[in-house]
């Protein structure tokens, strides 16, 4: 059975459109993950420390993995495409590139769920996509009608409504993808 999935991905590194483009090449290689949409390239504003603007985009995806696979596969792409994990790693700090399950279906693992621990601590859906312009901007392109599992809302009602409370955040579109 396949799942549906949302992705969130961002770079602030070297080629940033291209190294999303590449991790979802890599991820579609896999054979483990079918991109079926992905949203427009958005320049943002980092949250955190001062460094380089961020492009961020959104992907659909289909998947037979589940969430822990799914998890692995996206661990192995970035460090594939050169992300570095180490203790010393910035919380916010630049990537290479940064991919995020946002949403895997309907479902739902917390945080201190043995599930998650098992996991790698993964918390689905993402538990910060209400609060960021950079994942709902996109996401809203390309699944607008998604409804968030937890907040039991639609994608773009939560953008509607959080817009402009999040409105410090700088995020505008930089070039139009096309599948």
């Amino acid at each position: 059975m396949k799942n549906k999935i949302y992705l969130g991905l961002g770079s602030n590194i070297g080629d940033r459109a291209e190294n999303m483009l590449f991790a979802l090449s890599l991820l579609q290689s896999s054979g483990f993950a079918e991109i079926k949409k992905i949203s427009s390239f958005y320049k943002t504003s980092p949250v955190g420390p001062k460094q380089r603007d961020f492009y961020n985009m959104a992907a659909e995806a289909e998947t037979s993995l589940s969430p822990y696979g799914l998890f692995s596969l996206i661990k192995h792409a970035e460090y594939l495409i050169g992300r570095k994990e180490s203790k010393s790693a910035k919380r916010w700090g630049p990537r290479i590139i940064d991919i995020d399950i946002l949403f895997f279906g309907k479902e739902i693992i917390k945080k201190d769920s043995f599930a998650a621990r098992i996991a790698g601590n993964i918390v689905i859906p993402h538990k910060e996509i209400e609060n960021r312009l950079f994942v709902l901007i996109p996401l809203n392109e390309i699944a607008p009608d998604f409804v968030h599992p937890i907040l039991n809302r639609k994608i773009n009602a939560i953008l509607k409504k959080n817009r402009l409370t999040l409105g410090k955040q700088k995020v505008k579109i930089i070039k139009q993808q096309q599948m």
